[in-house]
């Protein structure tokens, strides 16, 4: 138990510290780096709750495939950062607001738990399905699959969406540059595509 404790206050404290890199970080790939840090320590916290499941998920769907994905984007894309920083005083308020609003409900429902301890008799679908017989992967399925299916749908479709428009990001058109052309070559025939050709001795081939 006191390793099980110790596991959860270290990973606890890097998933804080990774957190907080990510967004002071002045190199957005170094901000991405600590975001899969912060993942991977995210998931080994469900491990020590039992929740294995969606540890894997987090794992493979977030680090395997978010997160790499905007590593890519952001060494791919040609963006100018410094023009970016240039607003950054002119929002900092609405940032700051935004910060303690959000850092008082984490307050909130910190003293909520502690003084009353997690729900173990909740109403929701969640907690009607996990039974002791039950493993944390099928109460899962049996939640995603049934009650909010079509939420879980809208979610893949908005995944689907973000990746379609990182790769129309990156696709960019540079002038001088030959790009391939898989129409061209599914319909190419060998009369289109080979050229006979008799040079005379001494003289080279027209392109």
């Amino acid at each position: 138990m006191a390793l099980q404790a110790i596991a959860f206050y270290l990973m606890a404290a890097v998933t804080i510290a990774s957190g907080f890199c990510v967004v002071s970080a002045r190199n957005p790939v170094h901000s991405v780096l600590w975001l899969i840090l912060a993942f991977f320590s995210a998931a080994g916290l469900f491990v020590l709750m039992g929740a294995e499941f969606l540890a894997m998920l987090l794992v493979v769907v977030y680090v395997g495939a978010v997160a790499v994905l905007f590593l890519f984007v952001v060494m791919m894309l040609d963006v100018d950062f410094a023009a970016l920083r240039q607003g950054f005083a002119r929002y900092m308020p609405l940032g700051l607001l935004i910060a303690g609003f959000l850092a008082a409900e984490m307050v909130v429902v910190a003293t909520t738990v502690a003084g009353r301890g997690a729900a173990k008799d909740s109403a929701g679908p969640m907690a009607s399905g996990a039974t002791p017989d039950v493993t944390n992967a099928e109460a899962i399925g049996r939640v995603l699959y049934t009650d909010y299916v079509y939420f879980f749908q809208a979610a893949g479709l908005v995944l689907l969406v973000a990746m379609i428009g990182a790769i129309v990001l990156t696709l960019r058109h540079k002038p001088g540059v030959r790009r391939q052309v898989i129409m061209d070559q599914v319909l190419r025939t060998p009369k289109t595509g080979m050229k006979l050709a008799n040079p005379k001795p001494g003289q080279g081939i027209d392109q």
